[in-house]
């Protein structure tokens, strides 16, 4: 029995020797010093460069996105009473032409009231951020801000190409058109 153990004693022995042997040859295998320098370095340097690089475009991605998250944030509340503004436009259009035929007969203190409502009303949507285009017969036609519903000859040379009338105001919300001016245009 003696000498199993000792053939079992010797060949843990060895194989303890053998594991150690592997291990300082690998542990030695990867030292810098062991490495051939060409291979490696310019693999870790070119590895490191392509994150590096991919960093940048992932952190630049990210900071558009933040910025353009933040900017539908505030044209969606810059805008958000849009339809509202719309829907209140046909009013604007009703009191302008009630004042124009109230300001034909004589009775001035209905005509006061009235522009009294008109104000007030229109204070309040313009405080919203409405804003009349400002349009008159003689200006240049701004395919931005009109619609032009019919061309007539012009009645002399110089409105060629120029508004002749205004038929329905327009309006903007902050700097957007949300109703363009109808107007007819001299050919």
């Amino acid at each position: 029995m003696s000498e199993h153990n000792e053939n079992k004693e010797n060949n843990l022995t060895e194989e303890y020797q053998n594991r150690e042997n592997v291990q300082e040859t690998s542990e030695t295998s990867e030292t810098p010093e062991n490495m051939t320098e060409n291979k490696t370095e310019p693999d870790w340097e070119e590895k490191l460069a392509q994150e590096k690089e991919r960093y940048i475009r992932l952190f630049a991605e990210f900071d558009n996105y933040k910025k353009r998250i933040t900017k539908e944030r505030q044209d969606l509340l810059r805008y958000s009473g849009k339809d509202v503004l719309e829907s209140l436009l046909p009013v604007i259009d009703d009191f302008d032409r009630a004042i124009k035929e109230l300001e034909k007969g004589d009775n001035s203190e209905v005509l006061e009231g009235v522009r009294l409502i008109y104000t007030k009303f229109f204070n309040t949507v313009k405080e919203k951020g409405l804003s009349v285009i400002e349009v008159k017969p003689g200006d240049d036609f701004n395919l931005d801000l009109h619609e032009a519903i019919t061309q007539i000859p012009a009645p002399d040379e110089s409105l060629k190409g120029k508004i002749i009338d205004v038929v329905q105001q327009g309006y903007l919300l902050h700097d957007k058109v949300i109703r363009y001016a109808k107007v007819i245009v001299g050919k």
